[in-house]
């Protein structure tokens, strides 16, 4: 790993993560694997506040995601070993009224890579579509917790050749603060 590029993001990261969540209604962290690549993120969230199609026990809600993650794969030497990025996604998620229980979910956002290439994979744009569909359930005192799997598919949307694109199996865990 390049120390170089290593340590700065991560100081980056903990600045991030300890930034005031004065307007913040929710933080997030992701864990996940795909195409011989890890991944980790720290999220925070921002809900719309706003229902739609409510019934009697569920609605369409949403909220926006602010995420900076890091990626890891092995490398020969001379290649990149690693990536940062950064990603903002509107989410639309269909949950329950008292929000608590199963949900479902999907975003689509962009997202932003600090390189073209890791290990062997190579992308030919550093800006990337995100898109994801999700399931989780929300639990403990007023739906503060959320533990949730995402299925994420980056790629450039055929903006430029290659559109190698990968693709994520994700946990999540989330808090939120209301």
């Amino acid at each position: 790993m390049n120390k170089k590029r290593t340590i700065p993001f991560v100081v980056a990261l903990l600045a991030f993560a300890s930034a005031p969540a004065t307007a913040v209604d929710g933080v997030a962290i992701e864990a996940g694997r795909g195409d011989g690549t890890d991944m980790g993120r720290l999220a925070v969230q921002w809900d719309w506040n706003k229902r739609w199609f409510q019934g009697r026990d569920w609605h369409l809600g949403g909220y926006w995601d602010l995420a900076l993650g890091y990626w890891t794969r092995d490398a020969l030497p001379g290649q990149n070993d690693n990536i940062a990025e950064i990603g903002l996604t509107p989410v639309l998620r269909l949950q329950q009224n008292d929000l608590k229980g199963s949900y479902v979910e999907g975003g689509v956002g962009a997202h932003v890579l600090s390189r073209t290439t890791i290990g062997d994979k190579r992308f030919s744009t550093l800006f990337q579509f995100g898109s994801h569909l999700g399931a989780g359930y929300r639990f403990g005192a007023k739906g503060a917790f959320d533990l949730g799997y995402r299925f994420q598919h980056l790629s450039n949307s055929d903006i430029k050749k290659p559109n190698n694109g990968i693709s994520f199996h994700q946990v999540r865990l989330q808090y939120h603060f209301k």
